[in-house]
């Protein structure tokens, strides 16, 4: 890698070889970061360990996040969809009543906001906001896959 160094007044007359080359992996090599954060007996994993350890090691901790994530990803999904579902259930029950005239109001003013940004948008995203603000007029509030 090149890098400009400043010249002299002397140098600025002559064009000639104006760049120094500076090997930064060997710099690299001798000025550690982490030499001065945590001291000189810690080094980076890379030095300390062969390949294979380090696949291995890899390889176990890619696993153990997976199957973290996985059965993080299924609680949350199962929460969601319960809530959801316990939250349509008491609505079909009489437990929860909803004002459609308000939801129709809010829908109203929402339509009447895109249509106004959308104007100022391409003729092809035009059309697909008119399509989805008619499917979000004529069904329900988390129905929308149920009906068309």
């Amino acid at each position: 890698m090149a890098a400009r160094r400043p010249r002299r007044a002397s140098e600025r007359e002559s064009d000639d070889d104006s760049y120094e080359v500076l090997d930064l992996t060997e710099y690299a090599r001798r000025h550690h970061w982490w030499n001065r954060v945590f001291g000189r007996n810690s080094g980076p994993i890379v030095e300390k360990y062969s390949v294979a350890t380090q696949i291995v090691m890899g390889g176990v901790t890619g696993w153990c996040a997976g199957f973290l994530f996985q059965k993080v990803g299924k609680l949350a999904a199962t929460a969601v969809g319960g809530g959801f579902l316990l939250l349509q259930i008491a609505s079909h029950s009489g437990y929860v009543q909803v004002d459609w005239k308000r939801v129709e109001k809010d829908v109203n003013k929402a339509k009447k906001q895109l249509k106004k940004r959308a104007n100022k948008a391409a003729p092809e995203i035009n059309t697909l906001i008119e399509e989805e603000v008619q499917k979000m007029t004529c069904s329900p509030v988390g129905t929308e896959g149920w009906v068309r």
